[in-house]
């Protein structure tokens, strides 16, 4: 029987940054037809390694073979003439274009003078139709959800020929329906000998679609693992080169007096259609009150009502006390709000700016940090560099701009931030998204300490795991209204699941599911 042909090949690849050695004498292979996983902290060098690959980065020592030849990957362009293609984490799209101009940009179809649509529209159809990607190519990439947006970015690929796909975080962003059609995605691509190398940091995932896992810890290859003859135990300690709890070690909440009240509240998206449906929720001192729900159910349009980032259509916002339906999203900061936000590079950060500037984004005006109109630079630096050794965040410094760094230190910095301020309520959306197990095993001892600190706590999050083991209760979102709060004594996924699905307790419905969205009959 022949030997599976190595697709792809890495020997002592090695990628140095001013002040940082990012990749140090990397061997990797991958065999056709095959899922290589992953997996590493952030800052490993996962993403430093891909990009080589892709010719985004040139090493600085070692060798690159395609299909059993060395070659010389100078840009994406000579990646995507060997074959090579991939999927970024941070989506390369224009919003404003069909899904048919964006997959043509820069690889355009022409007929004379011409583009021609049609052809690119044809050729989008087949491959949508052999792989099961189900994309509409006449539709805005704006229009779409993020999961038909990844399937997008995989078509944009296969169109260009590409037979080695490098899917760099692709569930950081997906729903757990989403997830599922991924992986479904990935299994035929698979069958029809596309070779596939998947850049996660969920376990669960590694363990049930990849063939094999190699493991990056500080640079270096440390390990492969066999999925078949590893757990989720082996892999963390593997990738954090200690042990790691997976679960969360928490005692009862002691909750007091509400801090956070919502009356009857009306939100509307961004379509002007409306997404928060007469809401009411509170949220008390001393407690985690997780919102569960499919993604695309109101929780986006809440969390931005409530920190003063979109408007309140009716109803009310009470913080501790304090009317803030309609207030500025630094009113809602000085009521004593802190927000991780969902979406970290929109609402989070300025990519432009320093990290030192990022970690004081609310403050920077505060006696703390200025005297008078100037800025008092010393007092930033120092506050600076005491966050990102507290929280660990993998950077050359403090004045390397927020934009450069891997979209998981990206959100330690930003938690670094919020969790630092003294607040009286903590509204935590998708908290641990593209996290490793070590920085979410310590995001998550950070908000219970919060919680017994006396903060209250409302936690957004996709990760149902994450919701049952943090929660102390369970708020259920579905269409922009609660279905139901459960403590969490009485919570199970099962029940949970039956109510992000649209069914009260005791009700029985038939459940459709479309475009990534559970909805009723």
């Amino acid at each position: 029987m022949a030997e599976t042909p190595v697709v792809l090949e890495v020997r002592g690849l090695t990628k140095r940054f001013p002040g940082v050695l990012a990749n140090d004498h990397i061997d990797l292979k991958l065999y056709k037809g095959q899922v290589l996983g992953l997996l590493g902290e952030n800052g490993a060098g996962k993403s430093t390694l891909m990009n080589m690959i892709y010719g985004l980065y040139k090493q600085d020592e070692g060798d690159i073979l395609v299909n059993g030849e060395v070659v010389d990957i100078r840009d994406s362009n000579d990646a995507i003439a060997l074959g090579i293609g991939m999927v970024h984490q941070h989506f390369q799209l224009v919003p404003v274009l069909t899904v048919t101009e964006n997959i043509m940009l820069g690889n355009e179809s022409v007929r004379g003078p011409f583009l021609d649509r049609r052809a690119a529209r044809n050729r989008i159809m087949e491959i949508s139709a052999q792989y099961g990607l189900n994309v509409d190519p006449d539709a805005l990439v704006q229009d779409l959800p993020v999961g038909v947006q990844q399937r997008v970015e995989i078509i944009k690929a296969l169109y260009r020929k590409a037979d080695i796909l490098i899917l760099d975080e692709p569930t950081a962003v997906l729903t757990p329906q989403e997830t599922e059609g991924l992986f479904d995605i990935m299994q035929t691509l698979i069958e029809r000998g596309v070779s596939i190398i998947f850049i996660t940091h969920k376990l669960k995932e590694v363990l049930r679609i990849c063939d094999t896992i190699s493991v990056l810890r500080l640079g270096k290859v440390v390990g492969h693992a066999d999925p078949k003859q590893s757990t989720e135990a082996s892999l963390a300690s593997m990738m954090v080169g200690r042990e790691v709890l997976l679960q969360v070690e928490k005692g009862d909440a002691h909750p007091g007096e509400p801090i956070l009240q919502i009356q009857h509240l009306y939100v509307t998206d961004d379509r002007d259609l409306l997404a928060v449906n007469d809401l009411s929720l509170e949220v008390r001192a001393g407690e985690i009150l997780g919102i569960a729900g499919v993604q695309g159910n109101g929780q986006t349009e809440l969390v931005e009502a409530i920190t003063g980032l979109r408007a309140v259509l009716g109803g009310k916002v009470i913080i501790d006390g304090r009317d803030v339906t309609h207030a500025s999203p630094r009113q809602v900061i000085e009521a004593g709000v802190a927000h991780v936000p969902e979406d970290r590079q929109k609402n989070g950060m300025v990519a432009a700016f320093p990290i030192k500037d990022n970690l004081v984004l609310q403050t920077y005006y505060t006696s703390r940090f200025s005297k008078g109109i100037i800025a008092d630079e010393k007092a930033k630096a120092e506050y600076a560099e005491y966050l990102v050794k507290q929280y660990d965040v993998r950077t050359p410094g403090i004045m390397v701009n927020m934009g450069s760094l891997s979209g998981g230190n990206q959100q330690k910095a930003i938690v670094a931030r919020e969790f630092s301020r003294k607040s009286k309520l903590l509204i935590a959306a998708q908290p641990t998204r593209g996290l490793d197990v070590g920085s979410i095993e310590f995001i998550h001892k950070q908000i219970v300490r919060m919680r017994d600190e006396g903060t209250a706590v409302m936690l957004v999050s996709t990760e149902l795991d994450e919701i049952l083991s943090l929660s102390d209760r369970i708020a259920v979102m579905y269409a922009g209204q609660v279905m139901g709060v459960i403590p969490i004594a009485e919570a199970n996924r099962e029940r949970i699941g039956l109510l992000m699905a649209g069914v009260r307790d005791g009700e029985a419905a038939h459940i459709t599911q479309k475009d990534g969205v559970v909805r009723n009959g």
